[in-house]
């Protein structure tokens, strides 16, 4: 029997807070080195699109490789690949005067960045099955932590000079790994492994399976549409509160310090308590209904003062990822975790990528027309619409398993 607190937790915590934050220090800053690199802002936009889109890619394609690497060599080998992909990721660019150098980093650290699947699957190893909803909510608190703490110093270092961040993202990624070499410990058992085969690794084939299990069948559409809802809402933030409200740059980082601050506060401690009281299942439907009000609230607002309003009103939505990967991995055997939560996290990569592609023009578009007009909020309408899709996609799954559990 599993206990109900492992001394591998914190540890794993900690490995992910600190990939979280290096990811964080940079995000103000790769858009100006680049726009520097490439003299001119078309050139930026390009080179730009090729770092974010080859990154995602990479995941996708290789998070369930990675996964199922996990589960027959462990979790621990794989977390320092990933660690040590990120610090080439991140060492790079702070060297290199050379774009496409760079754009090959990018490709590497996305090749080998399965670090969040193959946390998921080392907290699923010593997590019982009751518990790990909550355990995955703690770690969307340090991506919550990592993000408020990681743009804001990387902000500042920017400031005196663009390679700064990238330096202390590296060293981050240097003391992680040797966090990790020294105290992290495996999780996966001698007894639990399974034989990898190249067959296992295609993340469309594992989704389908995935998708078929009585369970979870439906919740894989759930997470890949609320998924698609909140990258739309991540692509578009900064030009809709610049081009509606006039937010500067000052404006949207508070925003975004506050939109942190609510998901560590929900995920870190307030989510396993409503877990306890209400149950999983409400949990999500909560989430997902209120998620729906609260981008319909987004759209229709004129005041940029009620966001934040919203923003905080909003807390229960921010419980549905980790609550629905919780429910997934319950649903998993011991021996396929890493291969099945790194097919979810590399269709959540696709997503990311392909939900700015589609998010930014329709919003330029129509928020150009007339600011203030209610068609400049029509993407977070659109996100309104999928989240209440999700809704009743989830509503059917838990009726379909029936009235013996509860809802």
């Amino acid at each position: 029997m599993k206990r109900s607190f492992h001394p591998g937790l914190p540890f794993i915590l900690v490995c992910v807070l600190l990939d979280i934050l290096g990811i964080g220090l940079i995000i103000p800053v790769l858009p100006q080195l680049v726009g520097k690199l490439a003299g001119n802002s078309a050139s930026q936009a390009w080179w730009l699109g090729a770092m974010l889109v080859s990154y995602g890619l990479m995941q996708f394609c290789f998070a369930p490789t990675l996964g199922a690497l996990s589960d027959r060599y462990g979790r621990r080998p794989l977390m320092l690949l990933g660690i040590f992909g990120l610090s080439i990721m991140f060492l790079v660019p702070a060297l290199s005067m050379s774009l496409p150098v760079i754009l090959a980093s990018r490709f590497v650290g996305g090749m080998f960045s399965a670090n969040v699947a193959v946390a998921q699957a080392y907290i699923a190893d010593i997590t019982a099955k009751e518990k790990r909803a909550a355990a995955f909510g703690m770690l969307g608190a340090c991506f919550g932590i990592g993000f408020i703490l990681g743009p804001l110093i990387g902000g500042i270092l920017g400031e005196h000079d663009l390679r700064y961040p990238f330096f202390l993202a590296a060293a981050l990624s240097g003391l992680n790994f040797l966090y990790g070499l020294f105290v992290l410990p495996e999780s996966l058992s001698l007894s639990l492994r399974t034989p990898f085969s190249l067959r296992r690794c295609n993340p469309l084939s594992t989704l389908v399976n995935l998708s078929r299990l009585k369970k979870i069948g439906l919740l894989i559409a759930v997470i890949a549409v609320s998924s698609f809802a909140q990258s739309m809402l991540h692509s578009t933030w900064t030009l809709y509160t610049d081009y509606r409200y006039g937010w500067t740059p000052f404006d949207i980082g508070i925003s975004l310090v506050c939109i942190g601050a609510v998901s560590v506060v929900m995920q870190g401690f307030l989510m396993r308590v409503f877990i306890r009281r209400i149950g999983e299942k409400k949990v999500v439907l909560c989430g997902l209904l209120t998620g729906a009000l609260a981008y319909l609230g987004f759209g229709l607002v004129t005041q940029g003062s009620w966001l934040y309003v919203i923003i905080f009103l909003n807390f229960m939505s921010v419980a549905v990822p980790p609550t629905l990967n919780g429910m997934v991995s319950e649903n998993i055997s011991a021996n396929d975790q890493g291969i099945s939560l790194g097919a979810i996290s590399s269709l959540n990569s696709l997503i990311g990528v392909i939900a700015p592609l589609i998010g930014t023009p329709l919003l330029v578009h129509t928020v150009h027309q007339d600011p203030q007009s209610m068609l400049s909020g029509l993407v977070y309408f659109i996100c309104a619409g999928l989240l209440l899709m999700a809704f009743f996609i989830a509503l059917v799954q838990f009726r379909s398993l029936g009235s013996s559990q509860k809802v």
